[in-house]
């Protein structure tokens, strides 16, 4: 039986900072629960490093464009994963979606 949280869709709703493993660093649009597993990615060693730095972001058209393009790519990993894959943002309507977020949020 597939997790539940794999398969339900998910709402976008903070900002995290991805540390990678060359020190590089990104900014995510996520949740709670994929930060719960950026955290275990951490402690696993596929990351470096995570932590939030914004909380509860607006729901805004950008945000709403940016998770649909999530939920229609991904699938969220189960707890046992064993990489981490970091999201794609191709550039056009999601980039400028995920570049507006962070923009809006004073982030970047």
């Amino acid at each position: 039986m597939p997790d539940k949280a794999m398969t339900r869709r998910q709402t976008l709703d903070l900002i995290e900072q991805i540390t990678r493993l060359d020190g590089s660093q990104y900014y995510e649009i996520s949740n709670m629960f994929m930060n719960g597993r950026a955290e275990l990615a951490a402690i696993r060693g596929m990351i470096k490093e995570v932590r939030i730095v914004q909380l509860n972001i607006a729901h805004t058209k950008a945000v709403q464009a940016y998770e649909k393009y999530i939920n229609d790519t991904y699938t969220m990993p189960p707890e046992d994963f064993t990489e981490w894959v970091e999201w794609d943002k191709p550039a056009g309507p999601v980039r400028e979606a995920y570049e507006e977020i962070l923009k809006t949020n004073h982030v970047g």
